[in-house]
């Protein structure tokens, strides 16, 4: 540890959480019927197998990721975690038929990025109002001192 500080996991731990994780628990609760019956270790083998699939996202409150979050993004995680977990589901239970099963591939991106979005350009009237200009849009630093008046 980079601090002399001695944790105490149970205490600092709980404050964060990763935001899939009860989106995924949820969904896999409301696809299976085994779950549902309370059959907790199908859901923790199915419950890490979606979100393994999934980026990890750690927040300290849901309010944290959904507050900055267009509605397109919210129906794209949706969309992903049902994904996720309808995969997980045919999986395990594959798995547990004795097969070999292949999971899909899985798609990177869940929400969109900054780097997503346009870049700010200027407008083309301004732009060629400075180039007809024969200046740039920066102010001259030279400039600075010019204009003041001497005493």
């Amino acid at each position: 540890m980079l601090t002399n500080r001695t944790y105490v996991l149970e205490d600092e731990v709980d404050f964060l959480h990763n935001y899939y994780e009860r989106l995924v628990v949820q969904e896999v609760y409301d696809q299976s019927e085994r779950v549902q019956q309370g059959d907790r270790d199908f859901l923790a083998d199915v419950a890490c197998v979606a979100l393994n699939r999934l980026p990890p996202r750690y927040i300290r409150h849901d309010v944290d990721m959904t507050f900055f979050m267009s509605p397109q993004d919210m129906v794209e995680i949706e969309r992903k975690v049902t994904q996720a977990v309808t995969d997980a589901l045919n999986y395990v239970e594959s798995r547990e038929r004795g097969e070999s099963p292949r999971l899909p591939p899985v798609e990177v991106s869940l929400i969109s990025t900054r780097a997503d979005k346009p870049a700010k350009t200027t407008k083309p009237d301004v732009k060629e109002k400075i180039e007809a200009k024969g200046g740039s849009d920066r102010p001259d630093k030279n400039a600075k001192g010019k204009s003041k008046k001497k005493e």
